[in-house]
């Protein structure tokens, strides 16, 4: 997991590699997986939306939105150079 990262459009994604290939579905499954440990959620909780075959994915996540929140709030971001403290 390499945390949330922001697109060129502003818009943010999280951004995660699995070491599954990408044949009939693997990575897609290992991705899922791997979201619903990191979220606290059964694997039946996580389904991918849109993208199955892109590098853009769309998922779902069923949950308490609330707890689904901080979890997501909680991941790592990339330090942005106007957030750095002076020196």
């Amino acid at each position: 997991m390499d945390g949330v990262r922001a697109l060129s459009d502003g818009s943010e994604v999280l951004a995660v590699r699995v070491r599954a290939v990408p044949d009939k579905g693997k990575a897609n499954k290992a991705l899922e997986t791997l979201l619903a440990g990191t979220f606290g959620l059964p694997k039946s909780a996580v389904g991918l939306r849109s993208g199955h075959t892109a590098r853009i994915k769309t998922v779902r996540l069923q949950g308490d939105p609330e707890a689904l929140t901080v979890a997501f709030r909680a991941l790592p971001r990339p330090e942005r150079p106007n957030d750095r403290p002076a020196r």
